[in-house]
């Protein structure tokens, strides 16, 4: 009887332990997920950027070559 009792004991510790595993593994899915779309993002929005940087930078006349304001 004490056997039974004592692998009874530990089946129900495993199935504790597997429940909070689970839940960690979800948890940390979950995070990672978000993670990725916020990075996708702002991936996104750094390349907007940096074409609107382009485009300013492209309309801005070019100087000559004229020396600077301090000569």
């Amino acid at each position: 009887m004490s056997d039974l009792k004592t692998l009874s004991e530990r089946i129900v510790t495993l199935e504790a332990r597997l429940a909070f595993q689970d839940h960690t593994i979800e948890t940390l899915n979950k995070t990672v997920t978000e993670q990725w779309s916020k990075i996708d993002a702002l991936a996104r929005e750094l390349m907007a950027l940096n074409e609107r940087l382009r485009e300013a930078e492209s309309q801005m006349p070019r100087p000559a070559n004229e020396p600077p304001p301090h000569y």
